[in-house]
């Protein structure tokens, strides 16, 4: 499967996903071929056929070929936002079992795990991470700023959400969000990252860079955590 977006005259995306079971494994097969349908092997070729293959897939110095892999670095927003400034990026998708060595050695730059569980193929994941990279691209969405609070994206879970109505069922949306203070509601976000964090992925804020501020905002609501 190929994804092609071009977000103005001058910037343009090309991902290529490439596994045993699409049709541009025809073409892949002149280096790379399925043994019995589970793993990928590599054949022995011509320095030419070696040549067109490469050419074919990393045919510049910014091409990422990315194979997807458990053994691999696990895939993080940090990742993404990295991806996302590549010109070009290939996934490789085996299917079943893995990959002749040769294939890490020779053509792969980039090793990348979902998570410590396996699959039956690395489709699935590639186009996770397809996703979350092409997200970050400018232009992609509609307001470039909209991504830079999302989970993750300094280190932190994102604040909570609140829509209308101002009242539902005997909960309120937060008086400070309604006050119009904009550098009040920055401040309650921020407090409100550090607390989500604390009580759902408190391993995160083991690399969060916590200011003399952010420990007061914590302990702070320790103290009430055990008060209540």
């Amino acid at each position: 499967m190929f994804i092609e977006k071009i977000t103005n005259e001058n910037i343009g995306y090309l991902i290529s996903m490439i596994n045993n079971n699409s049709k541009k494994q025809q073409k892949f097969n002149q280096k790379i071929s399925s043994i019995n349908e589970l793993s990928l092997k590599i054949e022995n070729e011509t320095e030419k056929d070696d040549q067109i293959l490469v050419e074919d897939i990393s045919n510049n110095e910014h091409t990422r070929v990315i194979l997807m892999c458990p053994q691999g670095r696990p895939f993080t927003q940090e990742i993404a936002q990295e991806l996302s400034e590549a010109k070009h990026i290939v996934f490789i998708c085996g299917h079943y079992e893995g990959y002749d060595e040769r294939i890490r050695k020779h053509l792969v730059t980039d090793e990348i795990s979902m998570g410590d569980y396996v699959l039956t193929g690395g489709e699935l994941p590639a186009m996770t991470m397809t996703d979350a990279i092409v997200r970050l691209i400018p232009g992609v969405l509609g307001n470039q700023a909209s991504h830079q609070d999302d989970s993750f994206s300094d280190g932190l879970l994102e604040f909570p959400q609140y829509t209308r109505p101002r009242e539902y069922k005997n909960m309120s949306v937060p008086e400070v969000l309604l006050s119009g203070n904009h550098a009040h509601i920055d401040q309650w976000r921020h407090e409100q990252k550090l607390i989500r964090t604390y009580e759902k992925r408190p391993d995160l804020l083991e690399q969060y860079p916590l200011t003399e501020k952010d420990r007061e905002i914590l302990e702070t609501y320790k103290k009430k955590l055990k008060n209540d």
